[in-house]
């Protein structure tokens, strides 16, 4: 009687493995050769999918935001304000889901079009608020750079939330940069609150967009 043969490998159980690897390893440690021993085959058999890591990771990326778009969208009666903030908290909560999601995410490469759909309606929803095409543009990048630059921050110090490395001790560092009160006392909004940090700063992002556009 023949072995029965193993089920072929396929880019979305790679790609699964690897989002669910990055959790527990991070970024650094994510290789291709550790991925295959998590599916328990030869490293070989990933490159039939992926030619390097940069590949790979453009591809984790484009499954990020497939996940972070399944859900609902924000009722179409909304302004433009409430959608574009409730896009990029979709987004920094997709980012957190994953250790350093920021960093996979960050100058990776969306595969496919399926991502057009959404900028689309982005885009569209702006025009049709009185936006040019070029400041809708500006604006959604704008919001979205501040966004990943934001979690990108965060993850550096807590790379999973409650997960919080060592020496962002706010008292410690108060201690320390004693000789400097104002710098000493930011500790807090630096490296703490982020929730409160991040709306905040999005708020200012787009109180900056309305105001320079002049588009209510």
């Amino acid at each position: 009687m023949m072995a029965r043969r193993a089920p072929k490998l396929d880019k979305k159980q790679v790609v699964d493995a690897a989002l669910r690897l990055l959790n527990e390893v991070g970024l650094e440690g994510l290789t291709l050769r550790a991925i295959a021993r998590d599916l328990e085959v030869q490293a070989p058999a990933l490159y039939w999918h992926f030619e390097g890591k940069q590949e790979l990771l453009d591809e984790m990326a484009t499954e990020m935001y497939r996940r972070m778009t399944a859900g609902p969208d924000l009722a179409s009666g909304a302004g433009w304000q409430e959608r574009l903030a409730a896009g990029n908290r979709a987004l920094r909560a997709a980012l957190l889901g994953y250790r350093d999601g920021a960093k996979v995410f960050s100058g990776s490469r969306f595969t496919g079009t399926e991502h057009a759909i959404q900028l689309e309606a982005s885009l569209g929803m702006l025009v049709e608020a009185g936006f040019t095409l070029p400041q809708a543009v500006r604006a959604t990048s704008t919001a979205y750079f501040f966004t990943l630059g934001f979690v990108t921050e965060e993850q550096g110090v807590e790379p999973l939330p409650g997960d919080r490395r060592e020496g962002y001790d706010v008292d410690e560092r108060a201690a320390r940069m004693a000789a400097f009160p104002l710098a000493a006392a930011a500790g807090p909004d630096l490296f703490q609150n982020y929730d409160e940090g991040f709306e905040e700063g999005l708020a200012l992002v787009i109180a900056g967009i309305e105001a320079r556009y002049r588009v209510g």
